[in-house]
């Protein structure tokens, strides 16, 4: 599937997509925050047939909806040169059994450390052990790619702890 991406000057930008039913549909994400969900006119893919706003926690929600997939954004970063060492956003999702928990409840052996936490707006660096975190979360790892891989399994899980789980 191809994402097409198209500046709005003054309003922000639109991701369109063209499904395999051949329906179009878009996201437009205003400069403000705020989402519309496009969907477009099956005989003229140029006009909307209808628009949907929404707030940006309702985007979040809708977001957490239909991902059913994990996604692990790596950053580009002037220590990734290191052989081996990969940094990586991982965000923590509705649901997670660490929602609400301490950072210090992340630490079991998974080889990534967790040295910063963006909230909203907020970016908060090298939080302490006894930091909680929310879901909408979005944690900054480092370790290799092992380590990276198993704590995104970590607090992506939304099944209790188990020693199956760790």
């Amino acid at each position: 599937m191809t994402i097409e991406r198209i500046p709005l000057p003054g309003v922000g930008v639109c991701h369109a997509i063209t499904t395999r039913a051949h329906q179009r549909l878009g996201v437009i994400a205003h400069t403000t925050g705020q989402r519309d969900i496009v969907l477009y006119d099956p005989n003229d893919p140029d006009r909307a047939a209808c628009t949907l706003p929404l707030e940006p926690d309702e985007a979040r929600w809708i977001a957490d909806l239909l991902n059913t997939t994990v996604t692990v954004d790596h950053l580009a970063d002037p220590e990734q040169h290191l052989t081996g060492i990969t940094a990586a956003r991982i965000r923590l999702p509705a649901g997670s059994h660490y929602d609400g928990r301490s950072l210090a409840a992340t630490s079991p052996g998974t080889g990534a450390s967790i040295i910063a936490v963006i909230r909203g707006q907020q970016v908060i660096t090298a939080p302490h052990p006894d930091f909680v975190l929310h879901h909408d979360d979005t944690l900054v790892a480092i370790g290799d790619h092992h380590g990276i891989t198993a704590l995104t399994d970590m607090l992506t899980n939304t099944a209790p702890d188990t020693p199956a789980n760790h």
